[in-house]
């Protein structure tokens, strides 16, 4: 499992960034505060506050990890 800080802080990201990880097969989880939801569900991620820099975690092999982190690049913060 990898875990990187990304920052959602409008609705268009948020559609582009679940458009771009649904396209792998792994489990990806939004963690804010005690809240740990499910990355690909639009609805929950706009559960969470938006206004502050969140935790995605990665769960995925290491080796295929660089992939998913090239297409995170423009949400990283």
């Amino acid at each position: 499992m990898k875990t990187v800080q990304i920052s959602l802080n409008s609705i268009d990201k948020v559609k582009s960034f679940v458009n771009d990880i649904t396209k792998f097969d792994y489990d990806f989880d939004l963690v804010s505060g005690r809240y740990v939801i499910d990355a690909k569900s639009i609805m929950g991620i706009f559960s969470l506050d938006l206004s502050k820099p969140i935790d995605l975690n990665i769960h995925a092999e290491d080796a295929n990890v660089d992939a998913v982190l090239e297409v995170l690049k423009p949400y990283m913060i």
